[in-house]
Parts: C-alpha cells; structure tokens; sequence
C-alpha cells in the first residue's frame, strides 16, 4: 500500500515537473519570438524615418526652383510631418495598430509620388545634382522599406504560427504581449511596393 502511495506521489512530481518545465519552455521561446518582432519592427521604423529625413532636403532642393507649386510642397511637408508623428507601442503590434501605422506612411508615400510626377514638368530642377542624388537616395529607402516589412511578415508569421498552435496557445493567451500580432498588408489594387520611376521619358 505504502508503495503503491509512493509511485502515485512520484507519478504526480514527475508530470507536474514535465509540465512546468514545458510550459516554462513555451513562454521562453514565445519571449524570443516576441523579441525577434519588436527587433524587427525597430528596423521598419528607421527605414521609414530615413525616408521621412531625406524629405526635408529633397524639399529645400525644390525650393530653389522659384516656379515650383508651393501647394505642393506644403502637402508633401504635412503628409511628413503626420508620419513622423505616428507611432504604436512596440508591445502592441496587432493588426489595427500595423493598419493606422501604414495608412499614414502610405499616405506619405502618395504625396512623394506626386511631388515627383509634378517635377517632370521642371526638367532644370530634374537635372541638378543635389536632386539626381536625393532622388536615388529615396528609391534605395524605398526598396529598403520593401525589404524590411517582409522581413517583419516573416517575423510575424514565426510568431503566430507557434503561439496559435494548441495547447500553446493556452499559455499565449494568459498573457497580453503574446497576443497575435499583426502583417503589413499591401494596398488595396497593389500588387508590389511602388515604383518611383526617376528615368527622362
């Protein structure tokens, strides 16, 4: 009888062992999955913001043009001026925060896709170093926005795809930062990224 007690008691040590070890191991590796998303978003916002930061020259270049729409560059400066302003926690990526973040950034993406468009028509200003430069230097930024966003997608699909996996997701769900986060999604009609075509028609 006193055995059979014993088995049981060490039975039960054993399987609460296993299961805190295990649940201690699912939190872990949730921690570095989180961890690798926030790391990664933190790439996602200094691409964004070396876009935001080569606005202001690409601006005082244009300036100099004495013709150039003031409009213009006042639309391009408050489309600026709300994505630098727009921020989420990185501890609440979820896809409402990730939409609001990118509906603004595109939006700053569209009024440089005018400003450009509008520049066509002023081919001295197309022609000046300082612009060629600066219009380069934002098509590489822009490429590496791409880049960067999948790499936040993959991050993101990483962590979701473990933390909804039963029973992890038991142990995700007692806990609010391993709830699931949220992709960049590509804009309605679009296919791909835009393209800032900087070639002389």
């Amino acid at each position: 009888m006193k055995k059979n007690f014993l088995i049981a008691i060490s039975s039960i040590f054993i399987l609460i062992s296993v299961t805190v070890l295990w649940i201690a191991n699912t939190y872990n590796h949730l921690v570095r999955l989180n961890e690798n998303i926030k790391t990664q978003w933190g790439q996602v916002e200094n691409v964004y913001q070396r876009r935001a930061d080569l606005i202001p020259n690409l601006v005082n270049t244009v300036k100099g043009s004495a013709n150039f729409e003031k409009n213009t560059l006042n639309q391009i400066i408050e489309a600026r001026s709300k994505a630098t302003s727009s921020s989420i926690n990185r501890n609440d990526l979820n896809q409402n925060q990730i939409n609001k973040f990118q509906q603004v950034q595109d939006q700053l993406n569209n009024s440089i896709n005018r400003f450009l468009l509008i520049v066509e028509n002023y081919p001295n200003l197309r022609s000046t170093e300082n612009f060629y430069e600066l219009q380069n230097q934002l098509e590489g930024t822009e490429n590496r926005i791409n880049v960067e966003r999948n790499r936040f997608n993959e991050k993101v699909n990483n962590f979701n795809t473990y933390r909804n996996q039963f029973p992890k997701i038991i142990i995700a769900n007692f806990f609010y930062k391993f709830q699931e986060k949220g992709y960049f999604q590509s804009q309605i009609g679009s296919k791909k990224s835009p393209i800032i075509n900087f070639s002389d028609n």
